[in-house]
């Protein structure tokens, strides 16, 4: 009876010095707070090194960001994508004014079209006469030989080739259309050139990611290397791999964060240098499609992510496999 009292107290006293989940919690967030100025603390006392370190990964890191930008505007650079995607319905001669609006209506009912747009053709014969250059000759004919048109914009979850060249052949057995025209060829080919660029990016973006993780477990291994003999003594008074392995790891993400920085520094300073010339160029052409923006908030937080990501994982890979063959003799 006595020694099941005595157990009941035990038991009970254990879990009033154990600690609560809070209390763990909270350590464990100071500790983790710490290791993280320190390791900020230990890269500002060779601010040099470490702005060489870090300007390495950010043009590595700037390199596919920037090209990735230049191709997301791609569409600006090489005209309106829009207007490049119009299908042309040539009606036939006869038809009521009815008739057409009828068509058009029934047209904007299918959700692959963005939008239907009537022309008149005595408007066109108008537009003709006044672009051309041949009003005078144009005002002799007796008939108007301009077909009414209706320009299709297909919608922008329609603006695949394949899905464009299936509204096509919808389009042409419409009964009162006389002739559908697009340059689809050309639009095949301006989405190949924007496909082989979208590859072109992945892979050169991948290779340059193998190079941050390079150049931050090379760091890294610097590290460890040049805090040997504290590692040491740190494992012969009892310290774990993770207490050890903490403050390395933030290093890695610090190297990440500030890479990446100055990548999104650099590629806006270079969309900047960029955007001057290219103005210019669309002012030649009397338009404003020639023109590069800035990086956007969610291109950049992708980019500051990445870049602390393969922080990280660059500096996991080289204590993982260092750190262990550090034993104290």
């Amino acid at each position: 009876m006595a020694n099941s009292n005595a157990t009941e107290v035990s038991s009970v006293q254990l879990r009033q010095l154990k600690p609560k989940f809070s209390s763990r919690f909270k350590e464990f967030f100071v500790r983790h707070l710490q290791v993280f100025f320190y390791s900020l603390g230990l890269l500002s006392r060779s601010p040099f090194s470490t702005l060489m370190t870090a300007s390495a990964l950010g043009i590595a890191l700037a390199l596919p960001a920037g090209l990735y930008v230049i191709l997301d505007h791609a569409s600006q650079l090489s005209g309106d994508i829009s207007s490049i995607n119009q299908i042309s319905l040539f009606m036939k001669k006869g038809l009521s004014e009815k008739k057409i609006q009828d068509i058009q209506k029934k047209l904007e009912t299918n959700p692959a079209i963005a939008q239907v747009k009537h022309i008149n053709r005595k408007a066109a014969l108008k537009e003709f006469q006044d672009n051309s250059g041949f009003g005078d000759a144009l005002k002799a004919l007796k008939d108007n030989p301009l077909p009414d048109l209706l320009i299709v914009h297909p919608s922008m979850t329609h603006s695949d080739p394949q899905q464009i060249n299936t509204l096509l052949e919808e389009l042409k057995k419409i009964k009162q259309v006389e002739l559908v025209q697009l340059d689809i060829q050309w639009l095949q080919r301006l989405y190949a050139i924007l496909h082989i660029g979208q590859r072109g990016v992945l892979i050169i973006g991948c290779l340059l990611a193998l190079g941050v993780l390079l150049i931050v477990g090379n760091t890294i291994r610097l590290a460890i290397e040049n805090r040997r003999s504290e590692i040491v003594v740190m494992k012969l008074i009892g310290g774990t791999d993770s207490f050890i392995r903490r403050p390395f790891l933030y290093t890695g993400f610090w190297y990440g964060l500030l890479g990446s920085l100055i990548a999104v520094l650099l590629v806006n300073i270079s969309l900047i240098i960029i955007n001057d010339p290219l103005t210019h160029l669309s002012s030649l052409y009397e338009s404003n499609l020639f023109s590069l923006g800035l990086m956007g908030v969610d291109i950049s937080a992708t980019l500051l992510l990445s870049g602390c990501l393969l922080g990280l994982m660059g500096a996991r890979i080289a204590v993982g496999k260092h750190l262990k063959a550090i034993e104290p003799k």
